[in-house]
Parts: structure tokens; sequence; C-alpha cells
């Protein structure tokens, strides 16, 4: 299969793995749908072996999400590159011997298998760690390991749900949850950052840990600011659609062709919207919009106002009065246009990948450091390195 036209030039998935600072590091994973798989995709982008053990047969269900990435997973494929699988059935006595003897060279266990499982597997953070004194293991849950929650099932939405997050967010007729797993997001890049953390602790001390990531917590610490709103200032942030909803003016206002977004964040940018973009310095000390509090206690007047001024305007045209102003400013692209973005293009961000379903263009992570790059390996099919794994562990 051709590579997608759109790549643009760049080095190959495995360029420079091994300079990487996770080389040599090997990461056990039991690990399904999201959280704990976009923890360990991070690892192996830095250069960690990171070994998938999978259900034999159907493998991670997050495989069978959709088949729209030329027959593969949209999440799978965005979530498991750079890995190996292997598929095991930890029932059966030589499968688990293979589990335990990677164990026992591993430098890091992840799982998020359902509450209580590991446990019954025998593979419980304090009875791993007082086998393998150097191993890291860390478990992501959906409410924590103790408590009322602790043996509730937990989804991304769910989890959604129990932080409020939906509460906050959609229109003021109904609320919605966010478009991405957001909940699932947090929990990962927490496990990430614990791994981290836990290996820079152990090349101190030489011993391992353990420790666990819940779901909750970690969405629960992205609502800092609507919980702080709300716990002193009596009532919740209103749900305010594409808007701010305690900065005005901040969100989507009609041209003629569409939209554009603006933000403005203080009183020097807001003289500037006034004078320089909408033509009209004398809102600037309006009462109605001195000050942000005003502005958003009389925002359907300030949004008339925007609109007015933006008339008979393209949308080209505001964004670049917004920008010779200094006023942050956007324009809302759909995925298609994320994919065409000029400013990756510019800044080289893409890159090839392979897959059981030939060469696909991936995202290069976001931290960039000069002369060094990711490993982006290939997306392995499931059980595609079983026979591999078990001859390297004397098993085959």
């Amino acid at each position: 299969m051709a590579a997608d036209p759109r790549t643009g030039p760049g080095p190959t998935a495995d360029l420079g793995a091994a300079a990487l600072p996770l080389a040599g590091i090997t990461v056990v994973a039991l690990e399904q749908a999201v959280a704990a798989p976009f923890a360990t995709r991070q690892l192996a982008d830095l250069g960690a072996r990171v070994i998938k053990v999978e259900r034999p047969g159907e493998g991670d269900f997050a495989r069978s999400y959709d088949a729209v990435v030329h027959g593969l997973s949209s999440h799978f494929v965005w979530l498991n590159r750079g890995k190996e699988s292997i598929a095991l059935d930890l029932k059966e006595d030589a499968d688990r011997a293979v589990l335990d003897a990677l164990l026992a060279r591993a430098d890091v266990f992840v799982q998020n298998l359902a509450p209580g499982a590991a446990e019954r597997l025998g593979l419980g953070a304090e009875e791993l760690t007082a086998a393998h004194p150097r191993l890291i293991v860390c478990g992501i849950s959906g409410y924590g390991t103790t408590g009322p929650y602790r043996d509730k099932k937990a989804y991304d939405l769910l989890v959604q749900c129990e932080a409020g997050l939906p509460s906050i967010t959609g229109g003021p007729d109904q609320p919605a949850k966010t478009g991405i797993a957001v909940a699932d997001i947090a929990s990962g890049m927490y496990a990430f950052t614990g791994v981290l953390t836990a290996l820079y602790e152990r090349a101190h001390t030489g011993r391992g840990g353990r420790f666990d990531v819940s779901m909750l917590e970690a969405l629960g610490e992205w609502m800092g600011f609507p919980l702080y709103w709300t716990e002193y200032g009596g009532v919740p942030p209103v749900r305010s659609g594409a808007r701010h909803a305690t900065i005005a003016p901040y969100g989507p206002f009609p041209a003629d062709d569409g939209q554009v977004f603006l933000a403005v964040q203080n009183q020097r940018e807001w003289g500037a919207l006034c004078r320089d973009v909408l033509g009209r310095p004398d809102l600037e000390h309006d009462p109605r919009f001195a000050a942000n509090p005003d502005r958003l206690a009389h925002r359907d007047a300030l949004d008339a106002e925007i609109a007015d001024a933006f008339r008979g305007l393209s949308a080209e045209r505001v964004l670049a009065r917004l920008d010779a102003a200094g006023i942050a400013n956007a324009r809302l692209r759909d995925m298609a246009g994320f994919a065409d973005h000029p400013q990756l293009a510019a800044r080289d961000r893409w890159r090839t990948v392979d897959s059981p379903a030939g060469p696909l263009r991936a995202l290069l992570p976001p931290v960039t450091v000069p002369g060094r790059e990711a490993a982006m390996g290939a997306i392995p099919a499931v059980d595609q390195h079983g026979t591999a794994i078990r001859r390297e562990l004397g098993l085959a």
C-alpha cells in the first residue's frame, strides 16, 4: 500500500530509537481500551520496549471499536504504535509461565483491567513488588483501590459524569460530553508521568515501587477551575457552548462567510479590539463593558455590537484585523482541516508508521527535543511477536 501522499518527508519510524531516553527499559502492559495504552504508547515513543499482552484471538477489544483506518480501529492505531504484541490466556499454566518470565525481566508493569481482576490473577501490586523488588507497578482504575466505588465499572463518559464535566459542557439547554475520551487521556497522562517519576526514583534507590491512578481523580485535577469557581463563588459556571463561561468577549462571532473565534484576556486587549478591530473606540469605556465582569453581565449586548462591526467583512479580513491588533484568534477547523493544517506541515510534524494495513501517517509527540526524534514504531497485529518472545524466554 502506498504511503499517504500528505505525509511529506521525514525520518522513518525507527530512526534514532537507540538514542532515546528510555532505551533499555522494558514495559509489560496488560492493557485494554484507552487509558493504559495511551500511557505505554508514550513510553514506547521514548524508546522503551513495550510488550502488550492481549487476549488470544480478538486481542485488545479496542481493535474492534471501528474499522475506518484501512480496516483497523482508529483508537487502536492512535494508541498502540511501537509495541510488541503477545497473546496469552492467563488461565493456562503455559501462558502464565510466559507472563511470569516477562515480569521477572521487566522494569515496569502497567495494567488497567476491571476492578479486582489483577488481584484475582495473582498480579496485585503488593504481590508483584514483593516478588520483584526492582519492578515498578502501575494500576489504572476508574475510582481507586479503596472507597465505596472501588469495584464499580468505569468508562470514560461515566467518569466524566461523576466528575461533573458534562454539567459545565454544552449549551444552556443540554449538557454534553467532550468529543474525546478526556477521563481516559487524563489518567493515561498521570500514569505516564508516574512511571517516569518511579524510574527516576529507582535510579537513586535501586528499588521499584507501586502506584495507582484513578480516572476520577485524574479528571478531577483537570476540573480545578470550575471546582473553585463553584466552591467559593456559590454557583457553577454556566454552560456557554463555544463561548468562554467566565471571560468576554471570548468565543465565536459571525463574519459574512463563516465564523471567527477571538479571545480578549485583559484590558489592553479590550481597548485594542474596540479601537483597531471594531472601529468603535467609544465601546472601550462604555459602562456596560468597562471590565470583564461588566462584559459578562451584558454579554448579549456585547456580542451584538461585535457582530454589527463584522457585518460586511469576510472571515479572512476579520482575522487579518485581529492579527494586526494583536488579538488572539482562530478559525474553526474540522478534522480534515486539522489534518491539513499549514502549521503542522511547515513544522514537518507528520511521520509514517507501519501497520498490518500498510503505512499510516501519525503526528510526532508534542515534546520537541533538538536532535532527537520519537521512535514511532509499527502498530502490531494480535500476537505478532508471540513466537519471538517465547523463543527469547526459552519457552518456545
